[in-house]
């Protein structure tokens, strides 16, 4: 609703108060029905039309200035709202995506540790096992050769005890 409109709507509302003020019961005589009785009447539209100037002038114009003020300051409130709820909302959105980018950075570090882990687990178990494996190896190599010099030192024996036993027996020396 534009300033004009409201003035002069204010006027019209200023003069029916005015008029139903200044409205006098009508009175009723013998003969006929007086609808104006005296002169007040019309004292009170001059005095109306002299001061809905005044009045517009010192009380509307002011009250509409504050009002439209009121309005323009509540519309630049609410723009700089939504200006900023958009900064909020981009805001936002950034520090998810840069949450987004480090978690699956992390993510990555996480894996690339992980398999080098593995690949470490994986070289030291080797190794363990190669060198396990080297010493079951000369371990059996060991017990073959103790085995082998033990049944040959053992045919040894046999040998020399069958000799011993069959000279005894014979009752000579074989040699």
């Amino acid at each position: 609703m534009d300033r004009q409109s409201v003035s002069s709507t204010a006027t019209g509302v200023l003069a029916l108060f005015f008029g139903l003020l200044a409205a006098l019961p009508a009175h009723a005589a013998t003969e006929s029905l007086e609808i104006f009785p005296d002169q007040r009447i019309f004292y009170l539209i001059v005095l109306f039309v002299l001061l809905v100037f005044p009045v517009n002038k010192l009380l509307f114009h002011p009250l509409f200035r504050v009002l439209e003020e009121r309005d323009a300051r509540i519309e630049g409130a609410r723009k700089r709202a939504d200006e900023v709820g958009v900064q909020a909302e981009a805001t936002l959105e950034r520090y998810r995506s840069e949450v987004r980018s480090a978690r699956e950075a992390v993510e990555s570090d996480r894996k690339a540790v992980l398999e080098q882990a593995r690949r470490e687990q994986a070289q030291l178990t080797g190794g363990v096992r190669s060198e396990a494996e080297a010493t079951i190896s000369r371990a059996r190599e060991e017990v073959a050769r103790a085995l082998e010099l033990a049944r040959s030192q053992l045919r040894e024996q046999a040998q020399a005890l069958a000799r011993e036993a069959a000279a005894r027996v014979l009752g000579r020396s074989l040699h």
